[in-house]
């Protein structure tokens, strides 16, 4: 029965036009969404068809669907059950039952007419945000159904570690869907009573109907209940708490908090059958009983008693109270993190230099001089070719072998397209002309050319030298890369047509033409396909261009880590893909990570604050997530080949990991074994930069096992500030590099890291972990250095470097050139440690061309032996050979105070003539730069000027004695220079790299 205002008359009818248009319209709307919907999904599948995982499409799509409808059905269901049952069970007569009209009365004649298209309406919009919800943790839903279990269990509970990863998190989603529904059921049951007459707010209080009572008070009962489920199943949440000092259960958890869930959970059961009773025993009571009971219990027994064990219990003796509980943390964290076996090594670092003969010992004389951040403008100033190719800013190392067959770190990179040049800037050479880069440029780490510039032993285009011969490159054109600016490109076609420019050449049209023939992409000659596409993009030209043949192909989504995301959305991608020649191609080498934040006691920490250092900051990579995690694992290398994106995973890592193994289940066959690499591929991987950042920052803490040191903290260490960056608090990037380290054989390819101490700058410990494959792949070696000396640490040395050679230093860097620090070096080494920093002078080449830098010094400290020289054959030649009394700067200066000011001017005069030498040889320098072309004969003269006013600057410089009269000691900056607001240090440009 409807009710309807007598006053109304007849409803206005609209005409028929406007009543036959409206549908139409509706109808014309509903159409195009659906297809805008399609035309998404379908050029989803071809993509996935195209790279062959489209089993991860339905897969991901058909759980996707399922979970939308039963979401949708479900919330429909109880949300829409309970309208229905309140509008049934309205009073006949609503002004009867209360007497008298309320202001309910006037909305419902309003709404009433149309209550059925508003119903519908309101139910298909709650049935669409109820399924996307739901649909949206397909992730949570395959994770449950496919659960591997870990093989060991949580010390609270004895529950196998897979429950918390994978059971849990589910079981948390359905109690939220759940409550979600019964409040909002409550909620539109309460406005159906109130506008059909079922109660009304009269004073003084609330009246209801009988059946409006009940069917509140069961929802009411029904929340209740939820929530007695919801208190019991926090106890298992317990051990992620972050109460305590360490995250899991603590002190309080255990002793308060898990008895105060279970008691809440039995009142919370006993309530929510007093509100069950109130349906058959009329009345008030009965509920407000059970509500102010629950409340009660809720602030006393859960908020109050926790809070005063804590006060009154752990605080006054914090340590021993949650002594049990950080041994668990410290356990859980280390296996979670995969730190448990690295080994910790004591180590003196106390080397004798004078017993040290560097002829005989090679381990260090192959050691990376080029710094991956800094060559990048280098790179880009000799191989860039033309304006529309580019290099990283953060270039790439990894071992190939030289002549000899030694490996031998190398500087890699390849050559990106940005795209066309802005005077030509239009969509067919944006999208269907400049659609690849070209070529692999290499240089050994460990040696320069005489002009300081990258020996390359890969370069040009096509790319020529006697590291792509000996890798056999045939394949070097880059469709698919990191830096490509293009969002897609249309490639392939007519062999004949050859219209996408594949490289400049000096003779003929300028340029080389090519025609992509790989398997790449997505066909798009159809005109079905190219509809699709055009709508995709909002580009008709995708459509209507003449250009696009039977045979062409679309290529997009070409960053290496967005196809992997696509392919493997259950893994977390390194931030750093490198290239590699693998098999005669260019591929990018990305490493895969499973991670979570749901491994008990485990501590959490945030992703991203954990892999920012320099390096990241100054990359120009994908943002990382910012998401906590308290596990992670290199379960998979994955393979992206440059030419025809073919994305291809491999199971990686010596122990099973259960989340993989699980998604392995959900999807299976997508992800091979090992056992299938080829050994080409194999050659080329590494440890990963972002797990070995994560491990680091986990063991400044976490090396400490003992709870009680742990608790103290006296023990932790700080992975240190980057010390080319003055005042800098951004971290210090780990470094590859070949090392030999105590107990080893030969230097082998590693991942390093130093620590200083939580409060202090000297040196803590080293670390590296061994990133060739073989059995100690993945070896973590911490050298912990003892307590009780002081070596110094990275900031420590770049200080000593800095004062000691400022004054040479200062001369390379007159006029317009600029000092720059490479990256400071930290290896083991006869017993010690020493320390290997490259010094670039960055000058421009000539007129507008972007400065680059050269290589001009190499600069050593090994215990309290410094030296700065050309080559690091010469400067380990002067730190280690024949010994010399180090009390002898002491004796020289007491010499020198009595020697009078004669010796003093005399060594000035010699210091301002070869200061005034240096100035004039390095102005030739840079005339013979900017002259174009550039004169490279006068140049390589003037450069020996300039080394040889060097050395009668080091000659002539004051000992360490005089430097403490800086009065009687000539300032070596001339008032030319742009530096001369501080003339004794010269200001380090901040670099670094990984």
């Amino acid at each position: 029965m409807s009710f309807r205002n007598p006053g109304a008359g007849r409803a206005m009818r609209l005409p028929r036009r406007p009543r036959i248009l409206l549908p139409v319209l509706v109808t014309l709307i509903v159409l195009g969404t659906l297809f805008f919907l399609f035309t998404g999904i379908f050029t989803d599948y071809l993509w996935y068809d195209s790279v062959n995982y489209s089993s991860v499409f339905s897969g991901i799509l058909l759980t996707q669907i399922l979970l939308f409808l039963v979401g949708a059905v479900l919330m429909v269901g109880i949300v829409g059950g309970n309208m229905l049952l309140a509008y049934r069970k309205r009073p006949i007569f609503a002004s009867t039952v209360f007497g008298g009209t309320s202001g309910a009365d006037r909305y419902r004649m309003a709404l009433d007419p149309h209550r059925k298209p508003i119903f519908l309406i309101g139910m298909g919009m709650l049935a669409l945000f109820a399924g996307s919800s739901l649909a949206g943790n397909w992730r949570t839903w395959l994770e449950f159904v496919n659960a591997e279990p870990f093989g060991s269990t949580d010390p609270l509970h004895g529950l196998d570690k897979s429950f918390y990863m994978f059971t849990y998190p589910f079981i948390r989603l359905v109690l939220a869907f759940l409550f979600t529904a019964v409040v909002i059921s409550a909620v539109m049951s309460a406005i159906v009573h109130y506008l059909y007459g079922g109660f009304r707010f009269q004073s003084p209080g609330v009246h209801a109907t009988p059946a409006a009572r009940a069917h509140l008070s069961v929802l009411i009962g029904l929340f209740v209940l939820l929530k007695a489920i919801a208190y019991w199943v926090d106890r298992y949440g317990l051990v992620f708490s972050d109460r305590g000092f360490v995250h899991g259960a603590s002190y309080t958890d255990v002793n308060a908090v898990l008895p105060a869930k279970t008691i809440l959970a039995i009142i919370a059961l006993i309530c929510a059958a007093l509100f069950f009773i109130g349906v058959v025993r009329p009345g008030g009571m009965i509920p407000g009983v059970a509500f102010g009971l629950l409340v009660l219990s809720a602030v006393l027994i859960g908020g109050v008693y926790p809070a005063l064990v804590e006060q009154f219990q752990v605080k006054p003796n914090q340590q021993a109270r949650e002594r049990e509980y950080i041994a668990r943390n410290i356990e859980a964290t280390r296996h979670a993190y995969g730190i448990s076996e690295a080994e910790i090594i004591n180590y003196n670092a106390q080397g004798d230099p004078s017993k040290v003969d560097v002829s005989k010992d090679t381990s260090i004389s192959g050691v990376r001089l080029l710094d991956p951040s800094l060559v990048s403008k280098t790179y880009q100033q000799k191989q860039r070719i033309r304006g529309f190719y580019d290099f990283p800013d953060q270039l790439d190392v990894d071992r190939y072998p030289d002549e000899n067959g030694e490996l031998r770190d190398t500087i890699v990179a390849v050559r990106e397209l940005t795209g066309p040049p802005p005077e030509q800037d239009n969509w067919i050479n944006r999208h269907l002309v400049y659609t690849h880069g070209y070529g692999f440029v290499a240089a050994p780490g460990n040696e320069v050319d005489a002009e300081g510039l990258p020996n390359f032993n890969a370069q040009d285009m096509p790319v020529t030298g006697p590291l792509a011969e000996r890798t056999g490159l045939k394949q070097a054109r880059i469709y698919y890369g990191e830096s490509l600016s293009t969002e897609y490109v249309i490639a392939g076609g007519n062999p004949e047509d050859q219209q996408e420019l594949d490289y400049p050449e000096s003779g003929g049209t300028g340029q080389q033409n090519t025609t992509y023939d790989g398997k790449g992409g997505v066909p798009v000659g159809s005109l079905f396909n190219r509809l699709l596409y055009a709508l995709k993009y909002g580009e008709i030209n995708i459509l209507l261009s003449s250009d696009i043949d039977p045979e062409s192909r679309i290529l997009y989504e070409r960053n290496p880590r967005d196809r992997i995301a696509k392919v493997a959305p259950f893994l977390q991608a390194d931030a750093n893909p490198y290239p590699a020649i693998v098999d005669g191609r260019v591929v990018w080498i990305v490493d895969a990570y499973t991670i979570s934040n749901s491994y008990p006691y485990s501590q959490s920490r945030s992703f991203g604050d954990m892999v920012r250092d320099t390096a990241t900051d100054t990359r120009a990579i994908a943002q990382q997530p910012r998401d906590h995690i308290n596990y992670i694992r290199n379960s998979v290398k994955a393979v992206v080949d440059a030419y025809d994106g073919t994305v291809t995973l491999y199971k990686w890592g010596k122990e099973k990991d259960p989340i993989l193994e699980t998604w392995s289940k959900a999807f299976p066959g997508i992800i091979k074994p090992a056992e299938e690499m080829s050994p080409e591929l194999r050659a080329h991987l590494r440890y990963p930069e972002d797990l070995f950042k994560v491990q680091r920052e986990m063991l400044a803490r976490y090396h400490v096992e003992n709870p009680d040191a742990f608790y103290g903290g006296q023990d932790f260490w700080n992975v240190p500030n980057d010390p080319s960056l003055r005042d800098s608090e951004i971290k210090q990037p780990p470094y590859y590099l070949s090392v030999k380290m105590p107990g080893t054989d030969e230097p082998r390819f590693s991942l390093t890291t130093t620590f200083v101490p939580r409060q202090g700058p000297n040196l803590a410990a080293f670390m590296a972990v061994d990133s060739t494959d073989g059995p100690d792949y993945g070896k973590l070696r911490i050298l912990r250095m003892p307590s009780n000396t002081t070596i110094p640490g990275p900031g420590q040395v770049q200080n000593n470097f800095t004062n000691k050679f400022s004054g040479e230093l200062n001369v390379l860097g007159l006029g317009q050139a600029q000092i720059r620090y490479g990256n400071l070096l930290t290896l083991p080494f006869a017993d010690g440690l020493i320390y290997i920093e490259p010094v670039y002078v960055q000058t421009a080449a000539a007129s507008g061309q972007e400065p680059y830098p050269i290589l001009r010094r190499v600069l050593v400290s090994y215990g309290n032996k410094v030296s700065s020289k050309d080559t690091l054959e010469a400067a380990l030649q002067e730190v280690f050979g024949e010994s010399t009394d180090q009390q002898a700067p002491a004796e020289e200066r007491t010499e020198t105070d009595t020697e009078g000011q004669t010796e003093t001017e005399s060594r000035t005069s010699a210091l301002n003539s070869a200061i005034s030498d240096a100035e004039k040889a390095y102005a030739d320098a840079q005339a013979a730069l900017s002259a174009n072309p550039p004169d490279w004969a006068k140049y390589g003269e003037a450069q020996q000027r300039l080394k040889a006013a060097l050395d009668r600057i080091k000659a002539a410089r004051p000992s360490e004695a005089d430097a403490e009269q800086p009065a009687e000691s000539p300032s070596p900056t001339p008032t030319s220079s742009p530096t001369t607001s501080a003339p004794a240090t010269p200001e380090p440009t901040p670099t670094s790299s990984s």
